[in-house]
Parts: structure tokens; sequence; C-alpha cells
């Protein structure tokens, strides 16, 4: 069996001190992909950059206090790479890849947008690109006899199930048109959502939720937190589950950890 974890910890050193380090020491999960840990290493205490019976390898984004990614593996990496071949993206801590036996395993920090603004043609630009790696990704893993997962932040919602208030945010980030029609280009690629295929029905299971006004005590979230997987190994998957925090008070960020088990 393979359990692999995605969390945007909403800042790693915060979400440390508020039970990351608790939640590191109980969970079973093999691999761990986080995003957004607006962190450099030297930033981070020994327990949380280097921890016990883990690999880690952090993805920093050049502009200090924002995005990084980062990835624990209880098996030791074959090949960590960093970015995927963007000139523009690289250094922005979006990405971040583990070769590991059979299977490659990535953590995904897909920017976020804003209607009107330029971070939603960044995010645009970002999608374009990353559309194009995700082809040629899943073609040489194919060509190698690897699999291939891409867990993370995707900062979009696919389907009306997909967030509580969908109505409301037709013409928001995160909910365009023309930014699902992307997620069905991808899914329709040779990629599956491992989670929305194990739970086809919804609503939800959401994994985040605002901060604002009673949204988690309310269930009213986005499922945005994704596990993307070829068919092969999306099709061994044998459980998904969002850890919500039991209330609201015990959160250690405003996304919840995914986990996916699968027979591999």
């Amino acid at each position: 069996m393979l359990t692999l974890s995605t969390v945007n910890v909403n800042g790693l050193r915060a979400a440390a001190k508020k039970g990351f380090v608790e939640w590191l020491a109980e969970t079973g999960a093999d691999v761990i992909c986080m995003q957004e840990t607006r962190a450099e290493p030297d930033q981070l205490t020994a327990e949380v950059r280097e921890p016990a019976g883990w690999y880690a390898a952090l993805a920093p984004s050049s502009a200090k206090g924002r995005a990084g990614v980062a990835i624990y593996s209880r098996t030791e990496p074959e090949a960590v790479r960093i970015g995927f071949g963007s000139a523009e993206f690289d250094d922005t801590g979006r990405y971040l890849e583990f070769d590991l036996p059979g299977i490659t395993v990535a953590s995904l920090y897909l920017p976020s947008g804003e209607v009107g603004t330029p971070r939603q043609d960044e995010k645009e630009r970002f999608m374009k690109e990353f559309g194009e790696h995700l082809a040629g990704l899943r073609e040489r893993a194919a060509s190698a006899g690897r699999e291939v997962v891409i867990c993370g932040d995707w900062n979009i919602a696919h389907r009306e199930v997909d967030l509580k208030n969908w109505k409301a945010n037709q013409k928001s980030a995160g909910f365009l048109p023309e930014e699902r029609a992307w997620l069905t280009e991808v899914f329709e690629s040779g990629y599956t959502d491992v989670v929305r295929s194990l739970h086809p029905e919804g609503p939800g299971p959401y994994s985040w939720w605002s901060y604002r006004g009673k949204a988690f005590d309310n269930d009213s979230g986005w499922r945005i937190d994704l596990v993307v997987a070829t068919a092969d190994i999306a099709q061994r998957a044998v459980s998904a589950q969002v850890e919500k925090a039991p209330s609201y008070d015990e959160r250690w960020s405003d996304h919840a950890p995914v986990t996916v088990t699968f027979d591999f």
C-alpha cells in the first residue's frame, strides 16, 4: 500500500506551532506534499526541516514569504526536481517532483488568481505552461513504465459539487468557466481526479474553508486540494479522505489534509 497526503499548510512555521508537528508524528502517510510553506529552510526548526524518519525537500519562492512547496517521503527519492522547465515559474515555489520507485510524486501550488488583475493573467500563463508539462510528464512516465501522482492545491473547483456556494462564485477566480474547462482537459488527457473517482456524488468533500464567518462550522468550503493520477494507479486507489479538524479551534491551516491510499 502507498498512502499520500497533500495539504496547503498556510505557512509552515505557523502551522508547526498550531498542530502540524503533532499531525506529522501521527500520520500513516508514506509521502506528504505541502504547499504555501512560505519559509526558507533556515527559518524552520530541525524537527520540521529534517523530521526524523523522512527525506525532505523544500522549494521556496524567490519572493520571500510567498508560495513554496515541499515533499516529505519515508523512502529516499531517486531524483528531486524543482520546477517544470518554466523560465517564469521555476523559482516561484510552485512545483516540486520526487521520483520514487515506480512512481513520480509532485507537489503543486497553482496560482490562485484574482479576476481583473495581473494575478489572473499569471494564473492563465501558468495553466498553459503546466498543461504542456503534464502531457509530457505522462508520456515520459508511460515510456519508462512509471506512474504519476500530482498532489496539491490546484486552486480550481472543477464542478458545482466542488464548492458550497457555487452560484455566488460563477465569476470568481477558482470557478471561472475557462479554469474549469482547463481542468476538464487535464482529466480527459490521461489523468484522474482520484478523490472524485472514489466519491462520485458530492457535495465535497471540501478541503478549504475561509477563516471568515462560519464557513468551517457550516462546511461552506471548496474542494481545491486534489490528488491527480495517471489512469493505472488511479484505478488502484482504495480509499480517500479529508482529514477535517474536529473543531475550528483545532485547525492548523485553513486547508485540511487530503489523504489517499493506493494498492501499489
